[in-house]
This record gives C-alpha cells, sequence and structure tokens, in this order.
C-alpha cells in the first residue's frame, strides 16, 4: 500500500521517539504499534513491520553499549544462543499453542514489575552475588524469555532488566545494556520468521527504522550519562503502560457495559 509523504514522516518522527525510550526503558512498540495499526496496515504486516523496525533500534542501543565498553559480548554469547533459539521457537510455537492464557498473565507481570522496580532500595554503584550461575541465568532467562518474546511479547524489556537486576544482582545501566543485546537477539530471531512469511512492509520499515536507530542511539547516552535518575522512571511508567495497555484491549468491553 502507498503511504503519503506526511504519514512516513509522521511514523519516522514516532519510531524516533520510540527507539529514544525503548533503549533506556523498553517499551517502545506501545508507540509504534498502534501508529502503525492507525495508519490502515493490516495487523500481521504491522507486527511484522514494527519488528522490522525496532530491530534497528535495539541494535543501535546495543551497538552503543557495546562501544561505551558498558557490556562485553564475549561475556554474553550463552545467554546470547539461547535467546535467539528461544525466541525463535516461540514464533514457531504461537502458530499452534493457544495465548489467551499467557495474554491474561502479562498485564499482572508488568503491574509486578513496576512495584518491584518503586519500591527496591537504590541501585548499587557495583554489582553483587548472583542468585544463579551464569550458565543456568543463560538458559531459564535468556531462553525462557528469549521464547516469550518470540511467542508473544509485550514487555520483554522490562522482564529482562528485573531478571538482571534481581537475580544477576547489576546495576541498573548494566542490565539496561544487557537487555538490549538480549532484546537484539530475540528481535532478530522473530524477524526472520516474519522475512521468511514475508510479511515486513520494507520501505515503510527502513524508514522507521533510520528513526529508531537515531532515537535508540540518543536514549542509550542517556542511560550512561543518566543512568538509574532516568531509566527506573521509565521502567515504572512503561510497565504500567503496557499492562495498562493489554487490560484496556482485554476487558474494554466488560468495563465499557459497567458504566
Amino acid at each position: 500500500m502507498e503511504l503519503s509523504f506526511d504519514i512516513l514522516l509522521l511514523l519516522f518522527a514516532v519510531a524516533g521517539i520510540a527507539g529514544f525510550i525503548d533503549a533506556m526503558a523498553g517499551g517502545g512498540g506501545l508507540i509504534t504499534l498502534p501508529a502503525l495499526l492507525a495508519a490502515g496496515i493490516p495487523p500481521t504486516q504491522a507486527l511484522a513491520t514494527n519488528k522490522l523496525q525496532s530491530s534497528f533500534g535495539s541494535f543501535s542501543a546495543s551497538w552503543y553499549f557495546v562501544r561505551r565498553g558498558v557490556v562485553k559480548l564475549s561475556e554474553m554469547k550463552l545467554a546470547i544462543a539461547c535467546t535467539f533459539i528461544g525466541s525463535a521457537a516461540g514464533a514457531k510455537s504461537v502458530q499452534y499453542i493457544d495465548t489467551n492464557i499467557l495474554t491474561s498473565l502479562i498485564p499482572l507481570l508488568l503491574v509486578a514489575i513496576s512495584i518491584y522496580f518503586l519500591l527496591m532500595p537504590a541501585a548499587k554503584d557495583v554489582k553483587g552475588k548472583a542468585s544463579l550461575p551464569d550458565a543456568m541465568f543463560a538458559l531459564c532467562v535468556g531462553g525462557g524469555v528469549g521464547f516469550y518474546d518470540g511467542f508473544l511479547g509485550p514487555g520483554t524489556g522490562s522482564i529482562f532488566a528485573l531478571c538482571f537486576v534481581a537475580i544477576a544482582q547489576l546495576t541498573l545501566v548494566e542490565a539496561t545494556a544487557k537487555t538490549k543485546i538480549l532484546n537484539f537477539t530475540s528481535n532478530i530471531a522473530a524477524l526472520l520468521s516474519f522475512i521468511l512469511a514475508g510479511l515486513p512492509i520494507w520501505k515503510l520499515g527502513l524508514i522507521m527504522a533510520v528513526g529508531g536507530f537515531i532515537g535508540a542511539r540518543f536514549g542509550a547516552r542517556v542511560v550512561v550519562t543518566k543512568g538509574q535518575k532516568w531509566i527506573r522512571p521509565l521502567v515504572i511508567v512503561m510497565s504500567m503502560s503496557m499492562a495498562l495497555k493489554l487490560l484496556w484491549e482485554q476487558h474494554s468491553q466488560w468495563l465499557l457495559s459497567m458504566l
């Protein structure tokens, strides 16, 4: 389908804002996916195009964190592999498994994440002792959350960040950096499935990708320079926003009938 220049420019700007927020707290899809649907893109193509553009944003943030030395890829090889396999398996499984039960549980999980980050003490400047060995963390968190991202997706960044803080005992800045690495990994795995199905709208996706790439670069820079001051409030806001959005989608008719 052909979109006007004004719509393309608007979607470029939307992707930039989403990339900026997503680099710090996740949840950029809350902004870009509704924008794509509002532009008249069919749902399956909107999902695929959104995954295409968000992959560039997560790559931009990941690249910045690696170049700044916040995270070392050599220390994450197993987690990256487990996340990729998990996401690919999730993208395949969603075609055969009923998502209703999981969809109902996700808003509750996001609310719990928000409460955790709201009530947790100030993040440490040095990481503590991890609750799980690295290999077990890679298998359980990388594989499990990766599977969820390929299978459903909302809140993946928040879930990764929570696991890195609560289980791996990382600082909030390092947790955010490692989250983007695994988020990019799961994005690519799911995107490959969409490409094989011929779903992404390439022109639109690549235009938005440029905006997302630029926005994510600035967002990653804010993480390094501002740290907890910006990350923690944004994680709370984006997690609660995702939870409310999902609850509204699931129960809007019932809520309206009560009014």
